[in-house]
This record gives structure tokens, C-alpha cells and sequence, in this order.
């Protein structure tokens, strides 16, 4: 195996960033002692109660919240210097005068990532783009010290803030780029430069703005506007937008799939909820690796991650291994056994797609199988159709029991009624009322999912079927 490539010591700065050089780089008026210029800062945050000696304060005002109101407060806990839209009199601390801290925090990530030489994996898609995320970090921790992005850190205040993370001592980056506009994956891709892009698939989210594939698609591959001459592109080729992408810029995409791709699978062995045996062709060879996580699209993201992999010129070995080591985050399909139920826990959000995918899962469930679903947003003008086929897929996967709410989700029990007559379908206007008869309906032995968009915060779903089964376990050992 080749050594690692190390880049340097973690010595508690950041790479020159020094407050001069952040100064030019986000267009700010130095205000402060000259002799504290070319003082670099550790780190950087808009949070006030992430601050650390040495770091950076970049104040965002908020619809509730003004960030600039917790300057004295940072300062007291030992920050470096502090970013500003107004004057601060007699500021004890450099402060950087700015037209606006949330311009200036992408100016100076964008910055930062122009001083790493560490190869940076920037991932989007509709669907997939987290679980893909997990897969390829997990690859790349073969060889790599990898930084990857955190919970939902995906947009123009998430990215910079997961770019701003990075440190001397990580040998990688994988970033997660996620959108709802035109526009706004090209201010992404402007700050973060990715030497890899993997899109994972061309769905139906964000409508609203988007309209139909064919805008998301543009939307997407805003995400080349910045591609080096050496960079790398990393494509779904089951998905027949992007299996239509041709050279860009010169780069030839790698395609990964089941079929007439450079990447495939083959000989899957579904082992339900403990996972999939899989064949993975690559030019170098065949890698026969075990896939922990259940679900067919975990087969996608095991191919894109090997074709990263491929293009960082690693081993079938490591690539095997990471796969193997690849683990589930909360609320992505995380799995938990509480007193006898198997609860799939995929409630951090929801579209046709993922919705569909995560229903493939549980119809590997043993004896009963329970959805808990409920509204998907962002879908435009047939979101109420793209609901009733939802329902039509639950009856389809033979799923047992439907319990739903919301407004939209009226029309997934329509959907699940009409597509037979055994599945036991349950529809209430408040997820309030559906779990009191949830609770009840719910026995040992049952598999469930538990799926929505992230506004009907179904979360709370999750720790009341948990509460419940743990508590009716300790009862039975009393």
C-alpha cells in the first residue's frame, strides 16, 4: 500500500490565514493593531457557542437571531478577531469591517480551499447524496484522513463552514453540495473546487424552483463550472440524464451501474436487513465485498465510492474494506432492535425516490411489516399524485400496515387503498393522533419504518415507539 500523503502537522492554524490575508479576502477593512495582521486564526464559526480561543467569529443575522449581538461574549472566550456589517467601538479584538459576513464567510472558505492540496470529493444528487457521502468517506479512511461533512452541512453557510474544518493533518475532503435553485450549486462549487464530482441521480425534489429533470439536470452540473484539467467526474449510469453527459471540459465521466458501465454489479445476494453480497467490476478488477447497510441503492453508492476510490488510484483491498466498514448515521436507515421491534429509523427526510428505496428495505422485514409515513414538500404541482403513488408502492411491496399524516399524505393512503384491499391503511391529520394509535397497533415482532420530510418532524415518532417498547421491555423483566 502506498504511505499517505501527509500535507503537515496539525499545528492549530489554519493554513495562511493569516486576519491580513483573510481581510483581502473577503474585501473587509482591517480594524485593529497593525502587529496583530498577520496573527492566523485556528478556526472559524458562526455559532457563538462553538467558539474557541483563537478562532475567527463571523456574526450572521438571522430571521430571530443577530449574531453580531454575541461579539462582546466570544471575544471574552478568547476569539482571535471577529467579522462585522457595523463598527464595534472600542473592540478589545481585530475586528474585520464587511459589507455582509455571510458573502464574507464564502469568500473566505473559498479562499481557505484554494491554499489545500488535498484532493476534495464534492457529492450531489436528488436522492443519495448523504448515504453516498458516508460510503466514500468510509473508502477513502482506508488510506486518507478524512474530513467529511456533518449532519446537514450542505448549503452556502454549511459548505464553507465544513471547508473552513479542515486542517492540516486531513489528507481529504468529502463534501456534500446540496440545492433547490439555479445558481446556487455554481456559488457552491465556486468555494469548494472539487477535484472529484459525483452526482448520484437526477429525481424529482425541488420543483418548486426547478420545475422538471431537465432544470435540475442544468441546476446539477453547475457543479463543473469550476473542474481543473485533472479533475474527475463520477456518474450514475443508470440514470438516463446522466448517462446522456458527454465529455465536460474535456473530462470523460466514469459511469458506474448494472449494466454497460466501466463501473458494475453483479451476483447481488440480498441478505434482507443485514445487508447485500456484491460483485463490483472495476477495469482493474472484481471486488466481492459485503454491503452492511440493506438496500439496493447502498449498491450505487458502493460503486460511486469505488470509482473515487479508482481515481485516487487506490487498492481493490482498501476499497473492499471500506465498503465493509461503511455504517449507518442517524436518521439515514439507522436500524434498532428495542424490545423485540426492528425499527428502521429514516425519518431526517423524504422524497418519491428515497421514499421508494427505503420501503424496498423494509419489505425484507420478517413477519409484520408497518410504514409510518408521512408528507414529502417540495415537489411542485403533482405532489399530490407523486403521494398517491407513494401509497401504490407500499400495497405493491406487500407492506402490511400504512400509518400516514399530513395533509398530503391523505392522498398515499388514497394511493395504498386502491392498490389492494389486505393492507391495513391508516390515514390522521396529526401525527399526534396517529401515534396514539400507533402505540397501540404495534407489536414484538413487527419491522417499521418510520419516513417523512423533515418538517413534519417525525423524529419525535421515533422516540415515542422507542419510549414505548423500552419501557413494555423493562416491565416484562420486572
Amino acid at each position: 500500500m502506498e504511505e499517505k500523503k501527509k500535507e503537515g502537522a496539525g499545528n492549530g492554524t489554519m493554513k495562511n490565514m493569516t486576519l491580513e490575508n483573510i481581510a483581502k479576502a473577503c474585501h473587509g477593512t482591517y480594524l485593529g493593531k497593525e502587529s496583530e495582521r498577520q496573527v492566523e486564526i485556528k478556526g472559524a464559526v458562526t455559532d457563538s457557542r462553538q467558539i474557541e480561543e483563537g478562532y475567527l467569529f463571523i456574526p450572521i443575522k438571522g430571521a430571530r437571531v443577530d449574531g453580531h449581538d454575541f461579539i462582546p461574549s466570544v471575544i471574552e472566550k478568547g476569539a482571535a478577531a471577529v467579522l462585522s456589517e457595523v463598527p464595534q467601538k472600542d473592540c478589545p479584538k481585530p475586528c474585520i469591517l464587511v459589507e455582509s459576513t455571510q458573502q464574507a464567510l464564502k469568500d473566505i472558505a473559498g479562499f481557505y480551499r484554494e491554499q489545500l492540496h488535498i484532493p476534495v470529493i464534492g457529492i450531489t444528487g436528488s436522492v443519495g447524496k448523504t448515504s453516498t457521502k458516508e460510503m466514500v468517506a468510509s473508502v477513502l479512511s482506508e488510506r486518507y484522513r478524512v474530513l467529511k461533512t456533518e449532519g446537514n452541512f450542505n448549503n452556502e453557510i454549511g459548505l464553507p463552514l465544513t471547508l473552513l474544518r479542515i486542517r492540516r493533518e486531513h489528507e481529504a475532503a468529502v463534501v456534500e453540495m446540496g440545492i433547490s435553485d439555479f445558481g446556487e450549486m455554481h456559488r457552491l462549487a465556486k468555494m469548494a473546487k472539487p477535484d472529484i464530482c459525483v452526482i448520484t441521480n437526477i429525481g424529482i425534489c425541488h420543483l418548486e424552483n426547478l420545475k422538471t429533470r431537465d432544470g435540475i439536470l442544468q441546476a446539477k452540473s453547475e457543479i463543473f463550472d469550476f473542474l481543473k484539467p485533472d479533475a474527475h467526474i463520477v456518474l450514475n449510469g443508470e440514470d438516463d440524464k446522466l448517462s446522456a453527459i458527454g465529455e465536460v471540459k474535456g473530462i470523460r465521466p466514469v459511469f458506474y451501474g448494472f449494466q454497460n458501465t466501466e463501473i458494475y454489479a453483479d451476483k447481488i445476494e440480498n441478505f434482507g436487513l443485514k445487508g447485500t453480497g456484491v460483485d463490483i467490476h472495476t477495469p482493474e478488477g472484481v471486488i466481492r465485498a459485503h454491503i452492511p447497510i440493506p438496500g439496493q441503492h447502498n449498491i450505487f453508492n458502493a460503486m460511486a465510492a469505488a470509482g473515487v476510490a479508482r481515481c485516487l488510484g487506490m487498492e481493490l483491498g482498501e476499497i473492499k474494506s471500506g465498503i465493509e466498514k461503511a455504517e449507518t448515521i442517524g436518521g439515514r436507515t439507522n436500524l434498532m432492535e428495542i424490545g423485540g421491534l426492528l425499527l428502521i429509523d429514516d425519518c431526517y427526510n423524504a422524497n418519491p425516490v428515497s421514499m421508494r428505496a427505503s420501503l424496498d428495505v423494509l419489505s425484507n422485514g420478517l413477519a409484520r411489516t408497518v410504514a409510518v409515513l408521512g408528507d414529502m414538500g417540495e415537489l411542485g404541482e403533482n405532489e399530490r399524485q407523486l403521494h398517491y403513488e407513494v401509497g401504490a408502492y407500499v400495497a405493491e411491496k406487500q407492506i402490511d400496515a400504512l400509518f400516514c399524516s399530513g395533509p398530503l399524505s391523505k392522498e398515499m393512503a388514497n394511493g395504498a387503498c386502491d392498490a389492494n384491499d389486505w393492507c391495513e391503511v391508516f390515514h390522521f391529520d396529526a401525527k399526534e393522533e396517529m401515534l396514539e394509535h400507533l402505540l397501540k397497533y404495534l407489536q414484538e415482532g413487527d419491522t417499521v419504518l418510520v419516513k417523512a420530510s423533515h418538517f413534519m418532524d417525525y423524529p419525535k415518532v421515533v422516540e415515542a415507539v422507542v419510549k414505548e417498547f423500552e419501557a413494555r421491555e423493562a416491565a416484562g423483566e420486572a
